[in-house]
């Protein structure tokens, strides 16, 4: 096995604007899996594999403890020319989460045998339904820490996300009508409209000011009608669930359940919906051998002290937190707010100093495992 290899800050920025000139949109990574693949083999990475659903995994180092390095390879759609403009680089991708998980291997190819394994695995489909890490977390594997590459700011630890309830509402009022006599049927459009906004006030009905511990509901997309001069008789409603750790995805499943039988029988229409996509919320716990090695790194290269944060979304960490009883954190260089944006950015500095984090607390987690494997 060959030893660290440190790569240079012009050869790191040069990899990631590549990695953003491959467009990889949910479930069409392979272009992205054949690259990493490839810069592993260079940096020295062993026992490379593309697994069944296209993640790729390799690992470097030896020894204890073995950390888990994983972030997703795909974006949302939309391409954004890539271009430097300053300290910032522009690309799809270039804050969620392309960053992060360059970032992660680069500071993986740092660590030498005897200080660790280090498991990098780039996911596929995080942006859509979690085909990647819903594959990789079916067979434990022997892993004592992992970390998840997601924007967080540098001096920010993600340690809790809400969980996830996508939902599709198909409406049928049973009959259409001319559009110059609206009045002979109900329009399904405007019945899914009803249905979605009273699901939405019901359930965001509680849960305050605080936004990571409300419920929020949004509808995402929405299908209907057949022409132009015919009232619809039929309509198709995406909704978008969030749910907070304080409830579960069961609880907000018998809300729904109940709200579409009761709206469906005081409407008189015939109401149908099934479940797209469903992630548990999950919190990680703050005080973590691994939560530590991070305040370290982060102390070191920023000069602050980490701010645990929860987030108002989901991620990957929901899946193997809740399978997996191991220390878990999410962290990355870049801004959340820029993700999925059209104008979607990262700091150039902040993704090389990012990488120096990554290291340094590679380095803090191997001295804190070994003082706790001792003690």
């Amino acid at each position: 096995m060959r030893e660290g290899f440190s790569v240079t800050p012009k050869y790191a920025v040069k990899m990631l604007e590549k990695a953003l000139r491959l467009y990889t949109p949910s479930l069409e990574e392979r272009s992205m899996t054949e690259f990493l693949a490839e810069k592993c083999d260079e940096l020295g990475f062993h026992d490379i594999r593309i697994d069944g659903v296209g993640n790729v995994i390799a690992k470097k180092g030896s020894g204890t403890p073995v950390v888990m390095l994983c972030g997703h390879m795909d974006t949302v759609p939309g391409k954004i020319r890539v271009r430097r403009d300053g300290d910032l680089l522009y690309g799809r991708g270039a804050s969620d989460a392309k960053a992060p998980l360059m970032a992660m291997l680069f500071a993986a190819a740092s660590v030498r045998d005897g200080n660790g394994t280090i498991i990098f695995v780039g996911v596929v489909d995080e942006e859509g339904n979690a085909t990647g890490i819903k594959n990789l977390v079916k067979k434990r594997m022997d892993v004592d820490y992992a970390v998840f590459g997601e924007p967080s700011r540098l001096d920010h630890i993600t340690i809790g996300y809400k969980g996830r309830l996508a939902i599709s509402l198909r409406i049928d009022v049973k009959s259409s009508a001319h559009a110059s006599a609206p009045w002979l049927a109900k329009n399904a459009i405007e019945e899914a409209a009803l249905f979605t906004g009273r699901l939405k006030e019901s359930l965001e009905a509680r849960g305050g000011d605080n936004r990571t511990k409300q419920i929020t509901a949004a509808l995402t997309e929405i299908r209907g009608g057949s022409s132009h001069n015919v009232t619809p008789q039929e309509c198709t409603a995406t909704m978008d669930i969030r749910i907070p750790t304080t409830t579960s995805c069961k609880m907000i499943e018998e809300k729904i359940s109940d709200l579409v039988r009761e709206i469906s029988e005081e409407r008189g229409v015939e109401a149908f919906y099934s479940i797209l996509d469903e992630t548990e919320p999950f919190e990680a716990s703050a005080r973590s051998p691994l939560v530590r090695a991070f305040n370290l790194g982060i102390l070191e290269v920023e000069r602050t002290h980490a701010i645990p944060i929860r987030k108002t979304g989901t991620g990957d960490m929901n899946v193997m937190g809740s399978r997996w009883n191991i220390p878990v954190v999410t962290y990355g260089p870049g801004d959340p707010h820029a993700s999925h944006t059209v104008n979607e950015c990262v700091s150039v500095s902040e993704y090389l100093r990012g990488i120096e984090v990554l290291k340094r607390t590679l380095g803090h987690i191997k001295r804190l495992h070994d003082k706790r494997a001792k003690t």
